[in-house]
């Protein structure tokens, strides 16, 4: 078996699809690429069990078919050496051997039989609804990060999809902070949901931020796929149920700020500097038109104040946060001001952008307060 091929064009789909390889196996196959070989079509292969990622190029000569299974991080530190130059692959089915010439160059890597690559799960009763790279993007990128780490609730380590017919909505959480991202449109008659994990959706953002395509999302009940453009994406599921997020959203939110939201993310980093490390936790107190936000750490002597004007209906409030989770939530707000909801000192805060126009995306953002000491 033989092709020739662009180094650069490979290298580029090596490495979309290598970010799912893990830095450590329980199974040797599972640091190669699998490389299939149809015609001039070259699938490439990369798995960790639980998600697995596809991906498809034109080569630009090739004799024979076949399958093999190379070395990955080998294979892409050669490739990351060369400028774009035409790469020949000549493959001994029978020893598994990988013959590379470049230029002057001939190099040998060891391959593996590619029959012990793991195959696709099965993938029956699916429903699919369709999505544009714009929207998965959006939807990523502004849950992603609201995710939690806690091994112990599984279901919150990854990003809820629930889909309605008139509605997808996006929602993470870690107990702290819960993020809410819907997209409204037309996407058939069910209504389920289910829990996609962490890693591969990360890697979905990566690649679809490079791309204007449509994604078609197909879904059972222990694993999604995403196919667009020449990727594919298979995913086992999270088999745990959700929080219910609709009960944790208060209703009554009778306080309301309205601020901007460059000016109040530069102050609470400011203020981050002179607070205890520990805690990062700063104090807000709003009343009239003004907010108050200050902070310190006592171990250090360290404190500091700033006042922001605001547009403030409610009565006056003093309530803590979290500062690093404040900050972080204002960095995925794209609009130039925000809404700020209270109702309690206990009771967690509502965030939400102020939209210039109507728009068919919406975000929700939930943080909870922290109890102040020493005020």
């Amino acid at each position: 078996m033989k092709f020739i091929v662009s180094s650069s064009l490979l290298l580029k789909n090596l490495v979309s699809i290598g970010g799912i390889l893990n830095a450590r196996n329980t199974m040797p196959i599972l640091d190669d690429f699998l490389f299939e070989l149809q015609g001039d079509t070259l699938k490439m292969t990369a798995s960790d069990l639980e998600t697995t990622m596809i991906s498809e190029m034109k080569v630009d000569m090739s004799e024979g078919d076949g399958m093999f299974a190379v070395p990955a991080k080998m294979l892409m530190d050669v490739l990351r050496t060369f400028s774009d130059v035409p790469m020949t692959f000549t493959i001994d089915l029978a020893n598994q051997s990988v013959a590379l010439s470049a230029g002057e160059g001939h190099y040998h890597i060891s391959g593996h039989n590619g029959e012990e690559f793991p195959h696709l799960p099965e993938f029956s009763d699916a429903e699919t609804i369709k999505l544009t790279s714009e929207t998965l993007t959006n939807a990523i990128s502004k849950t992603l990060f609201a995710t939690s780490n806690e091994e112990l609730r599984p279901s919150i380590t990854g990003v809820l999809f629930d889909i309605t017919p008139n509605e997808v909505v996006f929602v993470a959480t870690d107990a702290h902070k819960l993020v809410k991202y819907s997209k409204s449109g037309s996407f058939g008659e069910t209504v389920t949901n289910f829990v996609v994990p962490k890693k591969p959706l990360n890697q979905l953002k990566n690649i679809l931020q490079n791309e204007d395509c449509e994604v078609t999302v197909e879904y059972n009940k222990t694993n999604v796929t995403f196919t667009f453009g020449t990727y594919k994406m298979f995913s086992r599921l999270i088999n745990s149920p959700f929080p219910n997020y609709n009960m944790i959203i208060p209703k009554d939110n009778p306080n309301c700020m309205i601020i901007d939201k460059g000016q109040l993310l530069n102050t609470m980093r400011r203020i981050g500097y002179f607070v205890s490390q520990s805690t990062n936790q700063i104090r807000m107190k709003i009343g009239g038109n003004v907010l108050v936000i200050s902070g310190e750490d006592m171990d250090l002597s360290n404190k500091a104040e700033e006042k922001i004007a605001c547009e403030y209906t409610g009565n006056d409030i003093v309530i803590g946060f979290n500062a690093k989770f404040f900050q972080e939530m204002l960095t995925h707000v794209d609009t130039a001001n925000v809404r700020i909801e209270l109702s309690q000192p206990n009771r967690a805060a509502v965030i939400l952008p102020i939209e210039e126009s109507e728009t068919d995306e919406k975000l929700f953002m939930l943080i909870s307060p922290v109890m102040l000491n020493n005020y």
